[in-house]
C-alpha cells in the first residue's frame, strides 16, 4: 500500500486490499460466534453486528489483520461513526452515568 493513503482511504476494490474470500468465510464465523454489536451491548442494547472490525487499525499488516485477538463484533452503524471517532480522536468514547469519561486515556482523567 501507498504509504501516503490511509488504509481507510484506499479505494483499491476490497478483495486487493484483504476481504476476499478467506475474509469471508473467518467473518461469517466470527459473527456466527459473537452476534451482537459489542458497542451497543456496553450501552444495554441488543443490536445485531454486520461487521468484524479491527480493534487496532491494521494499516495493512496482514499479521494484525488476521489475529482474532484484533476482532470485535460492531453493527455497521457503530463501525462507521463511533468507531471512526473514536480512531479521529484516540479514545473510546462514553461516559459513566456521573459524565465522566470512561475512556482511561481521555484527558479529562488525567
Amino acid at each position: 500500500m501507498n504509504k501516503g493513503i490511509s488504509w481507510r482511504d484506499d479505494k483499491r476494490k476490497t478483495a486487493e486490499r484483504g476481504y476476499g474470500g478467506k475474509w469471508q468465510k473467518a467473518r461469517e464465523t466470527f459473527l456466527k460466534r459473537n452476534p451482537l454489536c459489542c458497542f451497543c451491548e456496553e450501552q444495554g442494547k441488543i443490536v445485531g453486528a454486520s461487521v468484524v472490525d479491527h480493534i487496532k487499525p491494521h494499516q495493512g499488516d496482514q499479521t494484525l489483520f488476521w489475529d482474532t485477538a484484533n476482532w470485535q463484533p460492531l453493527c455497521k452503524p457503530c463501525h462507521d461513526s463511533t468507531k471512526k471517532i473514536m480512531e479521529n480522536r484516540g479514545v473510546k468514547l462514553g461516559a459513566d452515568a456521573s459524565g465522566q469519561p470512561t475512556d482511561p486515556k481521555h484527558h479529562w482523567n488525567k
